[in-house]
């Protein structure tokens, strides 16, 4: 059946926000305090760490690359944070708290957008394909956030400092801010500025988009760099939300982080994909498992059913790319 362009382009951007509104309904009749103000914050305070990362991920993917490294990273950037912390308070330096925690988040930040231009440079430069690279650095980061804590959470921090990923302001969870801030400062990147679309281009068709004058290394590199940027500032959320620097935290995130990219509606190939599709994938995420576990379902069978929500979403998205041909 030859469906209307316009159609399409609603059952595209729309099916899974529909789909999102009726499993809604759904559990606010079948799962006992769903709809409760308190557990509506607990989902978005829930998501938003992986989220942060997933807007970021979105840029990497559209423009036709990968970073499996975000959860290693994670855990690498609590563990430094808390790392310096305790040395800037003490071994190396006599820094007032609150100036040494300042100075270990943007040090802990700095080094995370280096680790992904890193990434970008290795891509670019020497054609490393990024799969390998960042495969490479999720093992690295992870050994490297066990031996600077030598295998021991840290655990430097002040209580205040349990605001950034454990406290409220105005009756919302912080993390959830952050997340929601970050979603609009990217929203606008991507959809209202030069690079933003330059990164569409980029993955659509990279010889093209060098061609027509866009620096196609720097567009890959920024991009790694910006969604490692955002890994640290989830690791920091993290230290804080738990207050210590664990070389174990984030395992498997990466893979939690790019379902919600996919089931967003961005495409593996590159060139496709929207920011506010994947904050609608990630709340889909966690409305999931926030309802299955008000229902006591099992954690084994949350596994079965992310995988196979996983799937379900990469076939929709192919069928969704044959209607658009046809």
């Amino acid at each position: 059946m030859n469906i209307p362009a316009r159609l399409r382009s609603m059952f595209r951007h729309g099916i899974l926000e529909a789909i999102l509104v009726v499993l809604c309904i759904v559990l606010a009749f079948t799962a006992s305090g769903f709809l409760t103000p308190d557990n509506l914050l607990n989902v978005l305070r829930n998501v938003s760490m992986q989220g942060v990362i997933a807007f970021g991920m979105t840029m990497v993917i559209i423009a036709g690359e990968i970073d499996l490294s975000v959860g290693s990273a994670v855990a690498f950037a609590g563990c430094l944070t808390a790392f310096l912390t305790q040395k800037l308070t003490g071994e190396w330096l006599t820094l007032p708290v609150p100036l040494a925690i300042t100075v270990s988040i943007l040090v802990t930040m700095t080094v995370g957008y280096f680790i992904g231009t890193f990434t970008g440079l290795m891509r670019t430069k020497y054609q490393v394909p990024s799969f390998i690279t960042t495969l490479a650095l999720m093992t690295g980061l992870s050994g490297a956030a066990e031996l600077i804590t030598n295998g021991f959470p840290l655990t430097p921090f002040p209580a205040w400092y349990n605001f950034i990923g454990g406290g409220y302001l105005s009756g919302i969870p912080f993390p959830a801010l952050i997340f929601l801030l970050t979603f609009g400062v990217l929203q606008v990147l991507m959809n209202h500025t030069s690079f933003g679309r330059s990164v569409y281009a980029v993955g659509g068709n990279a010889e093209a988009a060098r061609l027509s004058g866009i620096n196609v290394p720097r567009v890959k590199s920024m991009v790694l760099g910006i969604t490692a940027l955002l890994a640290a500032l989830s690791g920091v959320m993290v230290s804080s939300e738990i207050m210590s620097g664990t070389p174990t935290t984030a395992k498997g995130w990466e893979l939690d982080v790019i379902a919600a990219v996919i089931i967003g509606g961005t495409s593996l190939m590159g060139g496709v994909g929207r920011i506010w599709g994947t904050m609608v994938g990630v709340i889909f995420l966690g409305v999931i498992m926030n309802g299955m576990t008000l229902l006591n379902v099992s954690e084994y069978w949350q596994h079965v059913v992310r995988g196979t929500i996983i799937l379900v979403a990469v076939l929709l998205n192919l069928l969704q790319k044959e209607n658009t041909k046809s």
